[in-house]
């Protein structure tokens, strides 16, 4: 479990660095990178949050647009962000219907030719923690979080390992990917035609059958274009009445989909993930 240090900036007395790795599960390498507080200097080790970024995204959008760091710094909380999706010459791609490069919805691809790269569900929740914790001074304790394609990433992984995460929080993410157009595209290519499969990967579906519970945090802007045709957010609220789900679902009028949304409200996400971390 080798790792490549691509780059080091300094920032808010800790330190945002980017490594190259091996990845076994994806057949392919990857890149992440990771803010490491100021109280690691002392030896401390920290916990860790993951964020799963949207379609198109890389490792970077996150890290350099939403202003994280300095809080994070404040809370003592790592922050690693992965990429999206398998990268390389040799990865199948199809830009003309959005899959692959960038796209890789955190699931398992059952489907061939994904299958033999398209693994980002075992990559975030097994590969890169052990990664993580090999190399950095991560302690027991972590939260997922994500954007859009990521927050339906980062809700589906939190609910089906309630044991790892402490907390979960999403900014406008695809709620109900079974009963939407982008959903039921990279579900169809992926995973097939078999609904049943889509179902472990569908956020409401999950949350209406839920018995053990990580505590979210959902922020919707209410002026998302996507808001109604294929993120459908307030759906949300009505699976976690089926199951009594501890979900604290936020609008906002007049913000939209952008990082506009995630800067303004990045504050509260990490105050909360920080409140259930260090309990």
């Amino acid at each position: 479990m080798t790792i490549e240090n691509i780059s080091v900036n300094k920032s808010f007395g800790g330190w945002h660095k980017q490594y190259s790795h091996y990845s076994n599960i994806l057949n392919c390498t990857m890149q992440f990178a990771i803010f490491l507080p100021p109280q690691v200097v002392c030896g401390k080790k920290v916990p860790v949050i993951y964020w799963l970024s949207d379609v198109s995204c890389t490792d970077e959008n996150f890290m350099q647009k939403a202003g994280v760091q300095r809080l994070a710094a404040e809370l003592g909380v790592a922050i690693v962000a992965p990429d999206t999706s398998p990268r390389g010459d040799d990865i199948v791609d199809d830009v003309e219907h959005g899959l692959g490069l960038g796209a890789g919805f955190y699931v398992n691809a059952t489907q061939a030719p994904w299958n033999r790269h398209y693994q980002m569900y075992d990559y975030v929740v097994d590969e890169l923690p052990k990664l993580i914790e090999t190399h950095f001074p991560i302690n027991e304790k972590s939260a997922i979080s994500g954007h859009s394609m990521g927050g339906h990433g980062a809700l589906v992984i939190a609910m089906r390992n309630p044991e790892r995460y402490q907390s979960v929080s999403a900014f406008s993410p695809i709620s109900n990917p079974m009963d939407v157009p982008w959903g039921q595209k990279a579900f169809t290519a992926y995973l097939g035609q078999d609904r049943e499969s889509w179902a472990s990967y569908d956020t409401c579906a999950l949350m209406r059958k839920a018995k053990h519970f990580v505590p979210a945090r959902v922020d919707q802007g209410e002026s998302d274009g996507f808001l109604d045709d294929q993120l459908t957010s307030k759906k949300l609220s009505d699976a976690a009445k089926v199951s009594g789900y501890p979900l604290e679902l936020n609008q906002h009028v007049d913000y939209d989909h952008s990082y506009y949304l995630i800067s303004s409200f990045i504050e509260q996400h990490l105050r909360f993930h920080a409140s259930h971390l260090n309990q």
